[in-house]
């Protein structure tokens, strides 16, 4: 797997009008025997590609669901190295394309080349940093360029014209547009903004826009995807996976009449 998965991927979707669903699930939360089940869950629910968070003690961008499903899988030993090493063990029963999501302090400890290479075992299709700035970007992107494993940028909602037209000119992948100030975990709703502001990122961008943060319920899912080219949805399903309540998630993913009432951004 590789950037190659993700855009095959975007380019399925657009054939049929549909817009991208990535779920985010904290790796080891239950155990990593459990993450195979878990990953091939999400596949047959609909979901797109799997957003595969990484267990860290300092999450900067995680809400108390996310923690806490972090501070699990923390307490279970986990690592970033026994991840990959278990993704490598599976990735043969993936279809769907795997974007991992940690922090800079993980791969510098671990050493950003053999991160690259153990993500290239596994069938990692990309990476998320999202405390690494675009101008520190190379130091962990060039060893995963190497293997054609996109580094996922951020546009947040203060991010100006002009940064977005840096962000976004060159990105691969797709673009991680963030849909509230602050951390992850579900809202009662969003400004009125935000769509304006999605529809204008897509415009611009280089890569697909998917929107995340706060999202947590097929209404808003649908609601934000109309105005970007998909969405991404966490916490409320971290806490499903952990309550065992793992066939409500199909009811999050909007419905393909919905979202392919809506038009795409040309890919």
């Amino acid at each position: 797997m590789s950037k190659f998965l993700i855009e095959e991927t975007f380019s399925a979707l657009k054939e049929k009008d549909e817009k991208a669903f990535i779920a985010y699930i904290m790796a080891g939360d239950g155990g990593l025997s459990e993450l195979k089940n878990q990953i091939l869950t999400l596949e047959a629910s609909g979901v797109s590609i799997v957003e595969l968070g990484i267990p860290f003690s300092d999450p900067v961008a995680d809400g108390p669901s996310i923690q806490a499903a972090g501070q699990r899988a923390l307490a279970r030993g986990v690592t970033l190295e026994a991840v990959l090493e278990e993704l490598a063990r599976i990735k043969s029963e993936i279809s769907i394309p795997v974007v991992i999501m940690t922090y800079a302090n993980p791969v510098l400890r671990l050493g950003p080349d053999k991160f690259a290479d153990l993500a290239h075992a596994a069938g990692v299709s990309g990476v998320i940093l999202p405390d690494v700035p675009l101008e520190q970007e190379d130091e962990f992107g060039a060893p995963l360029a190497k293997y054609d494993i996109v580094n996922i940028r951020f546009v947040t909602l203060t991010s100006s014209g002009e940064r977005i037209r840096e962000v976004t000119g060159e990105a691969e992948g797709f673009v991680y547009a963030v849909t509230v100030n602050g951390t992850t975990g579900a809202r009662e709703g969003f400004d009125e903004t935000l769509y304006g502001h999605l529809e204008h990122i897509t415009e611009v961008s280089n890569a697909p826009v998917c929107a995340g943060f706060g999202i947590g319920t097929r209404e808003q899912a649908e609601a934000v995807g109309a105005a970007c080219d998909g969405v991404i949805v966490g916490s409320r399903i971290v806490n499903l996976l952990h309550e065992g309540k793992a066939e409500e998630i199909k009811g999050i993913i909007p419905r393909k009449s919905a979202a392919g009432s809506q038009s795409s951004k040309n890919i």
